[in-house]
Formats: C-alpha cells, structure tokens, sequence
C-alpha cells in the first residue's frame, strides 16, 4: 500500500463519525506535552499526570499538539507509559460525549473545544506545493 493511500485510510478512520461512548476502560485525557518517539504526557481529569504512546497506525500520519483530547485505554506492558491512544477526539466527538454527559466535568472549562478540528491533520512544517500549479509557474517565468 502506497504511503498517500495508507494516510487516506488512516485519515478516515480518525475522522470517522463513529460516536461510540468510551468503554469502562477507556479514559478521556487532555495531551499537556510531547516527550518524543511517539510518546505523550497526558492530564487524566483526576488531575494525574503519565505518559502514554501513540499507535504505530497513527505515526506520521496524523500529529496531536498540546490540549488536544484522546481517549485513552491502560497498558500492561512497562513501567513509565500507562496506556496507549484508542482515538484523537474532534470537535464533534467532543459535542456527543457531552450531550451523553460522559465529558470529565474537570475540563468543561476549557476554549480548547472551539479550536478547528483539521490542525489535528495538517502538518504546519511543510507547505504541500500543488504540481500542476508548480509546473505552470515554473514554464511561465522560463518565457520571460
């Protein structure tokens, strides 16, 4: 599977508008920072801090920056990182969860929840350059 092919199906799975209330185990959390090698610190609304990694069918395929909610499910394996990352909450999963009252009272507060959901996606570092667009550019100025 090509690398632009796999990003479509991982994008979709990531905004898919599955709606599914969070199991017994699975926990919702607020991501504070990134440790490096796919690790982050997150703030569980018990007001604890641990690390948790993201799933290899996530890696640089989508980012998640400081405040961003996920929901979370706990790992047996090591000492350090406590569980690992199920799903990156969007703006839309975050409006069910609260219609359903499943939303952690201790981050109703927050502005976060109006942010727009696609700087989950979108790699700020580098520009996507449209070929064609390029291409075009380039022949124009080798007239003049």
């Amino acid at each position: 599977m090509s690398r632009k092919t796999k990003r479509k199906h991982v994008f979709k799975e990531a905004l898919d508008d599955d709606m599914s209330l969070p199991t017994e185990n699975q926990t919702i959390v607020r991501i504070i920072s990134t440790k490096g090698n796919n690790l982050h610190e997150v703030l569980a609304p018990n007001q604890s801090t641990y690390l948790v990694s993201m799933p290899t069918k996530f890696r640089k395929n989508i980012w998640v920056k400081r405040g961003s909610y996920v929901l979370v499910e706990p790992i047996t394996e090591g000492d350090k990182v406590k569980a690992e990352i199920v799903r990156i909450l969007t703006n839309e999963h975050i409006k069910c969860l609260k219609e359903d009252n499943v939303w952690p009272p201790e981050f109703s507060d927050n502005k976060k929840d109006q942010e727009d959901e696609s700087d989950l996606l979108v790699n700020r570092n580098r520009l996507e350059i449209d070929e064609e667009l390029s291409s075009s550019d380039s022949d124009s100025e080798d007239n003049k």
